[in-house]
């Protein structure tokens, strides 16, 4: 870099790049590509240079085997040192001069913010599980509600800046360079618990704030168990530039790691990208409808598999869709307003609800997908259709129109549509936050006046669903969501008034989507070496100890431990989160990660 910090980087390069250049894909993030990640990107960027592509891997600065400290994400300095690294990239023998940026979550956010700065050899980018506005729509925050997990991504971010580089590359340097990190790298919960409203820390690096500066290609993808879906739809709507989108059934994954009967052929795909934009093929992928999305179908909770059927669009949003208007009264849903009754209902949940939603940015494992939300609706607000007569079908962001009043300054208010099926199980299928004090938005918080009428509108998430004949549709309202958001200070009554509103994007079959052609299973390619020495362990308790009303939430994740062949290095990763409240009072919410 120009300031003389080195960064590492591994290169996998076609044969023959001495006689004729090619160009290249960059993955830039601050996972460790000698071990923690050297088995995925073996699959991957190997898979690239196999087809006609240099393919880069870089640690970040102060990360893996690259000097420095990484002291926050989306830095400056990290964009800076992106930009240098393209720059630097094209100016080698074997490069083109043409780059591209692929990367999943935080490469996705690197790739985003990159092409929104002058980089003039930065061709075309792959965002997947990335987000446009780093307030509104990341693991921080949702609705102005603080996600918990934020503190779970500190903590991992923690254990990540604790790790040393590797003597074997950097020398005997390596143990300066550790305790550097271990100084310098700092606790970023508390930056961001000092950020609690859309604030200048995290405009910086949302692109949403000058769609207009990216001016390269962007493939947008994510999956709809994740958290990110959203910001796909922001970016086909506002960017200028040729743009594609791609949502499947998978979660926080790569697509091509999506799953059994989920995961799809994504490096054909990219290289399709790629082709395109790199090598300027003329091969037709700008020609094709703009987003490609899985309707997905109707399942029992705890069902890891994600039936259901590739539809297209040509643009976003879609002349298709119809927003479809329903009316709350008393435990229904109406389709017409007149069968209302002008009754008010009250709900103040327990903390128990919330116990049984999943991840916010789920990895598609069962133990972190929603489960049965029965038991979650017993806590809260709960409005039924009748039984379906036909088919529903809805694509885009359900809305909720309500008018209500709050016993307490500041509440929060959760919002869930499920599918009901005949058997009376409940399956989530998108849902929304709100911190009440965000009615007007994210960056000036106006508390509640106690006994005020509001009249407030609650997006939920995107989604593509299924609600099939015989089934209800159920939105079920609470005001808590523990844990996977942090209650309110106090808990709150709300009082809702009559006719609040429903509104579904329904979006009618389509012939047209039976023509489109499959994507393919998943094609990798062959791994480095590796042992594997002990299974990866996933469970997810929840218990309730009568003796004390203590209610208890532990996740365990951890990762299949293996040792790396070809450097005969054993790794692994160990996570255990703990959740719990005692006698449902909202002051003992206690959350623990290690």
């Amino acid at each position: 870099m120009p300031d003389g910090c080195k960064l590492a980087a591994k290169i996998w390069l076609p044969e023959g790049t001495e006689e004729k250049p090619v160009p290249a894909v960059l993955e830039y993030i601050p996972y460790r590509k000698r071990d923690f990640k050297a088995i995925r990107d073996s699959k991957i960027h190997r898979y690239f240079a196999q087809n006609g592509y240099a393919a880069i891997r870089v640690d970040m600065r102060g990360s893996g085997d690259s000097d420095g400290v990484l002291e926050d994400e989306y830095l400056p300095q990290e964009l800076n040192d992106g930009a240098e690294i393209i720059e630097w990239i094209a100016s080698q023998p074997w490069c083109t001069g043409n780059v591209g940026m692929i990367g999943i979550s935080w490469g996705g956010f690197n790739a985003l913010q990159i092409a929104a700065k002058d980089t003039p050899h930065l061709k075309a980018i792959i965002t997947v599980s990335s987000s446009d506005d780093r307030y509104a729509d990341d693991v921080h925050y949702m609705g102005g509600c603080m996600l918990t997990d934020n503190l779970s991504w500190a903590s991992t971010m923690f254990s990540y800046n604790s790790l040393p580089p590797d003597p074997a590359i950097v020398g005997d340097k390596w143990k300066e360079m550790w305790l550097d990190r271990l100084e310098g790298s700092g606790l970023w919960l508390k930056k961001w618990l000092q950020h609690q409203r859309r604030d200048e820390y995290w405009k910086h690096a949302s692109v949403a704030e000058n769609y207009e500066a990216i001016s390269c290609p962007v493939f947008a993808v994510s999956g709809w168990a994740d958290g990110y879906s959203n910001t796909v739809f922001r970016l086909m709507e506002n960017l200028q530039v040729p743009r594609k989108a791609l949502i499947g059934g998978w979660g926080h994954k790569y697509p091509n790691f999506g799953g059994e009967g989920i995961g799809i052929d994504f490096l054909r795909e990219a290289t399709r990208w790629w082709d395109r934009w790199l090598k300027k093929i003329d091969n037709g992928v700008d020609e094709e409808p703009r987003l490609r999305l899985w309707m997905q179908d109707s399942v029992s909770p705890l069902i890891s598999s994600c039936p259901g059927r590739w539809i297209a669009e040509n643009n976003w949003p879609s002349a298709k869709i119809e927003n479809q208007e329903f009316y709350l009264s008393k435990g229904r849903i109406h389709l017409e307003e007149d069968e209302i009754k002008n009754e008010d209902m009250r709900i103040r949940s327990p903390l128990s609800v919330g116990l049984f939603a999943g991840k916010w940015y789920s990895y598609s494992e069962s133990t972190d997908l929603p489960h049965d939300q029965s038991e979650e609706d017993g806590g809260s607000l709960v409005f039924d259709t009748p039984e379906l007569e036909e088919d529903i079908e809805i694509l885009g962001s359900p809305e909720v129109e309500l008018e209500l009043e709050s016993d307490q300054p500041i509440a929060m208010i959760a919002l869930r549509l499920n599918d009901v099926c005949r058997e009376g199980t409940s399956t989530r299928v998108t849902y929304g936050l709100l911190n009440l004090a965000h009615r007007d938005g994210n960056e000036n918080p106006i508390v509640l006046e106690v006994g005020n009428t509001y009249r407030i509108c609650i997006k939920m998430n995107y989604v593509a669903q299924n609600f099939p004949a015989g089934n209800k549709i159920r939105l079920s309202i609470s005001t808590s969501y523990w844990p996977f958001a942090w209650p309110s200070p106090e808990p709150a009554a709300l009082t809702i008034k009559s006719k609040g509103k429903l509104i579904l994007p329904v979006r009618p079959k389509n012939k047209e989507d039976d023509k489109l052609p499959d994507i393919g299973e998943p094609v990798l390619s062959e791994p480095i070496r590796s042992t594997l020495l002990e299974p990866a362990k996933r469970e997810w308790t929840v218990q309730h100890n009568l003796a004390t009303n203590e209610v208890k939430q532990q996740i365990i994740n951890n990762d299949a431990f293996l040792r790396l062949d070809d450097i005969n290095l054993e790794i692994g990763k160990e996570t255990t989160e703990v959740y719990s409240y005692l006698n449902n009072n909202y002051n003992t919410v206690r959350g623990e990660v290690e």
